[in-house]
């Protein structure tokens, strides 16, 4: 069997049932290098299987896949091989949700500390958000500011969301032409000025600038609903977040603060402005409410093109065991409680529900800025020993809201789900293939078969590691799963037929960051 890279994706030999033609590779082992990686478990077009991979190192393409371990002898000699049995090959994980910061915040997070931990998790593809950078991705200026940013920093490839806000209406589409993969707007404040919030009127021009677009449309879904009480012809607003109605730093007050009406509100108002574009895929960042899941199911049932994300640490955290003052856990929507969590996940395991994608929304900041007690790790200068009072700290209101977690989120999933009986096909549908999906690139990633890119994660599901400030890559170490036991480990990470990541071996080598930007126009 042989591989014209020049040929399309229609044109690729099926997965080859028999051995390799060893001539073959021999003869163009020089123009055509080539990686082997084999195990008796993998994850081969959403079925597990024993399977051998071959890349192709020049191009970054998976050019044959047998349904078998074959040995090293079957392959020229000098052919890099490796047999992972019985670690798992998954494709590279696509996390569609991250902010990286870079330009303006980097001491936030940055191209090269952001791709390097999600490498670590066996994340092989970032898609960026178009805030906490200065400037937001909200004009092309902008888009181009942040990819001149990001030249030569990454360990993994990136693709960046444009964003919506009010008055860009008209730099949508050149936006689409000049590659990002969607767009995000917010139906509340985002915390930060550069990026302020939609009204409805914003979000009908842009679903009606993008309704032709190949491009998708999502939103953080949380708006103050309006006060029953009018006067006149206006509603009373009340102020976000509500007034607290205990102490800031008791967790069961902020949560009060933002209640589950915020996200079923938001999303209301987004499906009563969904005839504006009836093709045009809509999405909704974060779940949180499992309030909001019949709104989404009856908008699917009546054809509306919409579907919902949620995240690691609304999966695996809850309400019940946030310690007051422990500010890590800060992120809006917020994380609620235990039922809440259970109904996310019984969404999740519905083959036909709403939530279709799990993804980080790493959401960095400087320690300072979450306001930690000095008991809390984390707070960049921690004493253990110091037992002062938290009352002093830890306020849930003026803290940071944003959860670290970039490159530990498949081992949050699998270890969380090992109690809930998920497999390795559903973290490759929820973490691959449906967010490659999302972002267009469903023809190149989320998935190893032949064509794909030659992106893998040898993924030791028996493994466990705690997480301490090795295991977080990310710039600041201040995360609110420091401390805890996670299982799965990731022991090596391939991006387009180059090793990025190996555990037990180099770790990330002397080569540096050799990630590819995304920016091609989605078809």
């Amino acid at each position: 069997m042989t591989f014209n890279p020049s040929t399309s994706r229609s044109a690729y030999p099926s997965p080859a049932p028999s051995p390799p033609n060893k001539a073959y590779y021999s003869e163009t082992a020089g123009a055509h290098p080539i990686v082997v990686l084999a195990s008796s478990r993998a994850v081969v077009e959403g079925r597990l299987t024993a399977a051998t991979i071959v890349i192709s190192r020049d191009i970054g393409k998976i050019t044959s896949i047998f349904h078998s371990v074959l040995p090293a002898s079957d392959f020229p000699s000098g052919t890099a091989y490796t047999d992972h049995s019985p670690h798992v090959l998954l494709p590279g994980l696509v996390d569609a949700h991250v902010h990286l910061n870079e330009p303006g915040r980097t001491e936030w997070e940055g191209f090269y500390t952001g791709t390097r931990a999600a490498a670590f998790g066996g994340v092989t593809t970032v898609i960026d958000m178009p805030l906490n950078a200065i400037p937001p991705t909200t004009t092309v200026a902008g888009l181009r500011e942040k990819v001149q940013a990001a030249q030569g920093k990454c360990w993994v490839d990136v693709g960046f969301y444009g964003g919506v806000i009010p008055g860009n209406a008209g730099e949508l589409r050149p936006l689409v032409q000049e590659g990002v993969r969607g767009f995000k707007g917010f139906l509340i404040d985002s915390g930060v000025p550069e990026f302020p919030a939609v009204s409805s009127t914003d979000i009908a021009l842009a679903m009606a600038a993008l309704t032709d677009e190949p491009t998708t449309l999502m939103f953080h879904a949380e708006m103050i609903p309006p006060i029953a009480d009018s006067v006149g012809d206006d509603v009373q607003w009340s102020l976000p977040p509500l007034a607290p109605i205990g102490p800031l730093n008791e967790y069961a007050t902020f949560l009060a603060s933002r209640p589950s009406s915020f996200e079923t509100y938001a999303i209301a108002e987004i499906l009563s402005l969904a005839h504006i574009a009836p093709n045009l895929p809509l999405h909704i960042v974060h779940l949180s409410a499992i309030e909001a899941i019949p709104l989404l199911q009856e908008a699917i049932v009546k054809g509306v093109k919409i579907t919902a994300e949620t995240t690691f640490h609304y999966l695996s955290l809850a309400a019940e065991g946030i310690r007051n003052g422990d500010t890590r856990h800060k992120c809006c929507p917020p994380i609620r409680t235990q039922t809440n969590q259970d109904g996310l996940w019984e969404e999740l395991l519905h083959d036909g529900g709403c939530i279709k994608t799990v993804v980080s929304d790493h959401s960095p900041c400087t320690p300072n800025l979450k306001l930690l007690p000095p008991t809390i790790a984390g707070n960049g200068n921690v004493d253990p020993s110091d037992k002062q009072d938290d009352q002093d700290t830890g306020d849930f209101f003026s803290a940071w809201g944003g959860v670290s977690s970039v490159g530990l989120g498949l081992s949050i999933l699998w270890t969380e789900g090992q109690r809930r009986g998920i497999t390795v096909e559903d973290v490759v549908k929820w973490c691959c293939k449906n967010t490659a999906k999302q972002v267009g690139l469903e023809n190149d990633k989320g998935d190893l078969a032949v064509g794909y890119d030659g992106d893998v994660t040898v993924f030791d599901d028996e493994g466990a590691f705690e997480v301490g400030e090795e295991a977080m890559l990310f710039r600041n170490k201040c995360s609110p799963y420091q401390g805890m036991t996670l299982r799965g480990v990731v022991k090596e990470t391939w991006v387009r037929g180059h090793k990025v990541w190996d555990r037990d071996g180099r770790g990330f080598g002397k080569e540096g960051p050799s990630g590819k930007l995304l920016l091609e126009k989605r078809q």
